[in-house]
């Protein structure tokens, strides 16, 4: 049972109650920023903004590559840092007592896809049936404010902290990570972190992770009018073979004495995506030059510097095909070079976490052994810090219509509020 007073957990769980209104309309608020790659400069501000009203003072967190280069955490940037710097805010109590924690969320979302055929605009929040639609509302726009909810409910309740917690609003969680590893770098390490990352369709608690690898291929052939197609090398079919080479690579990963044990029955963990193409000048024309970009998972017990050389060696091999006929190949890495990670399931923050879940929601966390990945490997790999990365039920993340459970989202809050209130343990406010 929860090691907090009877009376502090409830008025923490009353306070809770009384800001869900306020909850989805933060929630409305930061999901109607459009902030995919490059474009995070509003939901950062509107993250700022949410921090400055519980009273701390908004701090930017420049991510720079020459800093950061070195550190074994770091992929390769895909474009300028300028005018994107993550922000975080540092609560420091009274008298520190406690246990200090990391309360940890990206603002980054993936593009929308084809917009026309989500039931309602992507950034414009729809409430139905329980549920907000918008891109970004679970993946993890949600996350982000049940951070800043479960502070503000404390608050409510009489009370704060009484040990330092550090808010950390980063960018490309999507794509490299290394705003969360310029914010983990930047401020003095915790005793545990919360990442409230949606779970599948469920709510769900991160037991392990795989690894990603990001990298292009890019063809070129030998152009020829299509009457003499036999005569040229067409760059598109040449990366059509290539591509088959790597779905062979895919299938071997998830042979089962190639599965790590934190993977056990999860179907096909290890996934070659082809994620974008690029290619050819005219119907009529052999085309010159295909580019497909690639994301490769990495099984745990399996290294990104490894996953790196099988695909310099697979790209190499089929250079060698005699249906490319003396294509040149070019291979390029940028984006995740991202390992794989086991959480520790025994640490107490972990425990903690699944516990007041578990007791305030009537049901438990799902495990989740996920096929992507989160922040959470940098705080596990390179800090040794203990991580609970677990969240609402979101379902089409990355897809149409992405959607969290509001329900869910309370049922976050909640959790972070109580879990921080026993593990910072609680002062008054002054």
């Amino acid at each position: 049972m929860s090691a907090l007073d009877p009376g502090v957990r409830r008025a923490i769980l009353d306070a809770v109650q009384a800001l869900e209104g306020e909850a989805i309309a933060a929630l409305e608020r930061l999901v109607r920023y459009p902030s995919t790659l490059g474009n995070e400069a509003g939901a950062l501000e509107e993250m700022a903004r949410n921090y400055a009203a519980l009273g701390l003072a908004p701090r930017r967190i420049p991510t720079v590559p020459e800093a950061l280069a070195a550190h074994p955490g770091f992929s390769p940037p895909l474009m300028s840092y300028s005018g994107r710097d993550n922000v975080a805010a540092v609560f420091t109590p009274r008298e520190r007592r406690g246990r200090s924690l990391v309360l940890q969320g990206h603002v980054d979302v993936v593009p929308e896809g084809a917009a026309e055929i989500w039931a309602t605009p992507p950034y414009e929040p729809s409430i139905r049936n329980g549920r907000m639609y918008g891109r970004g509302a679970g993946d993890m726009k949600a996350g982000d404010i049940s951070n800043v909810m479960a502070f503000r409910a404390l608050q409510l309740a009489g009370l704060q902290p009484a040990a330092e917690v550090q808010f950390q609003s980063v960018i490309e969680e999507e794509c490299t990570g290394n705003g969360a590893l310029a914010c983990m770098l930047a401020l003095p390490k915790c005793d545990a972190v919360i990442i409230p990352e949606p779970g599948p369709g469920v709510e769900g608690i991160y037991t392990a992770e795989v690894g990603v690898v990001w990298a292009w291929v890019t063809v070129t052939g030998r152009p020829a009018h299509v009457r003499e197609m036999q005569a040229g090398v067409n760059a598109i079919e040449a990366a059509y073979v290539i591509a088959q080479r790597f779905k062979e690579y895919e299938a071997e990963a998830n042979r089962a004495e190639n599965i790590h044990p934190s993977f056990f029955g999860v179907n096909h963990p290890v996934n070659v995506n082809f994620g974008t193409v690029q290619g050819g000048e005219w119907n009529s024309s052999v085309p010159t030059r295909a580019k497909i970009g690639l994301r490769v998972g990495i099984m745990v017990g399996n290294t990104a510097r490894q996953v790196k050389a099988d695909i310099e060696r697979i790209v190499a091999e089929a250079a060698q095909d005699s249906r490319l006929r003396g294509a040149q190949l070019k291979l390029e890495f940028g984006g995740f070079m991202a390992d794989p990670c086991v959480f520790d399931q025994q640490a107490p923050i972990v425990q903690m976490v699944r516990r007041n879940f578990a007791e305030t929601n009537g049901h438990e966390l799902r495990d989740y052994p996920a096929s992507g990945l989160t922040d959470g490997r940098f705080f596990t790999l390179y800090q040794d810090t203990p991580v609970a990365c677990f969240g609402p039920d979101a379902d089409a993340i990355h897809g149409i219509d992405e959607s969290v459970g509001l329900e869910s989202f309370h049922a976050t809050t909640r959790t972070i509020a109580l879990t921080m209130a026993e593990w910072c343990g609680v002062e008054k406010l002054p």
